[in-house]
Protein backbone atom coordinates (compact mmCIF):
# COMPACT_ATOMS: atom_id res chain seq x y z
CA UNK A 1 0.00 0.00 0.00
CA UNK A 2 1.35 3.52 -0.94
CA UNK A 3 1.26 5.84 1.47
CA UNK A 4 1.55 9.15 -1.01
CA UNK A 5 -0.43 11.86 0.88
CA UNK A 6 -1.44 13.72 -1.92
CA UNK A 7 -3.71 11.20 -3.37
CA UNK A 8 -5.33 10.32 -0.10
CA UNK A 9 -8.82 11.21 0.68
CA UNK A 10 -8.13 12.26 4.14
CA UNK A 11 -5.71 14.51 2.87
CA UNK A 12 -7.48 18.09 2.74
CA UNK A 13 -6.76 21.48 1.73
CA UNK A 14 -8.09 25.02 3.97
CA UNK A 15 -8.02 27.90 2.05
CA UNK A 16 -8.19 29.78 5.43
CA UNK A 17 -4.60 28.90 6.00
CA UNK A 18 -3.81 27.98 2.41
CA UNK A 19 -2.17 24.62 4.15
CA UNK A 20 -2.95 20.93 3.39
CA UNK A 21 -3.62 18.79 6.06
CA UNK A 22 -4.57 14.82 6.97
CA UNK A 23 -8.07 14.95 8.48
CA UNK A 24 -7.29 11.98 10.23
CA UNK A 25 -7.52 12.05 14.14
CA UNK A 26 -3.72 10.18 14.70
CA UNK A 27 -3.09 9.56 18.67
CA UNK A 28 0.07 10.35 19.87
CA UNK A 29 2.22 7.51 18.96
CA UNK A 30 0.89 6.97 15.87
CA UNK A 31 2.08 10.55 15.15
CA UNK A 32 5.57 10.02 16.35
CA UNK A 33 5.66 6.68 14.14
CA UNK A 34 4.56 8.91 11.16
CA UNK A 35 6.76 11.46 11.15
CA UNK A 36 9.63 9.34 11.85
CA UNK A 37 9.01 7.76 9.25
CA UNK A 38 8.62 4.43 11.33
CA UNK A 39 5.49 3.36 8.83
CA UNK A 40 6.02 1.97 5.67
CA UNK A 41 2.88 3.21 4.84
CA UNK A 42 -0.05 5.27 6.63
CA UNK A 43 -2.86 2.95 8.12
CA UNK A 44 -5.49 5.55 7.28
CA UNK A 45 -4.10 5.60 3.54
CA UNK A 46 -7.63 5.20 1.27
CA UNK A 47 -6.64 6.47 -2.65
CA UNK A 48 -9.20 9.22 -3.57
CA UNK A 49 -11.08 8.98 -7.01
CA UNK A 50 -9.62 11.03 -10.02
CA UNK A 51 -11.84 13.71 -9.26
CA UNK A 52 -11.78 14.44 -5.49
CA UNK A 53 -7.68 14.22 -6.55
CA UNK A 54 -8.26 17.02 -9.12
CA UNK A 55 -10.64 18.94 -7.51
CA UNK A 56 -7.52 19.57 -4.73
CA UNK A 57 -5.24 20.93 -7.55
Amino acid sequence: MAANCEECVHYDYDAETDVCFCTMDLDEDEMERFLRGGNDACPFYRRGGDYETARRQ
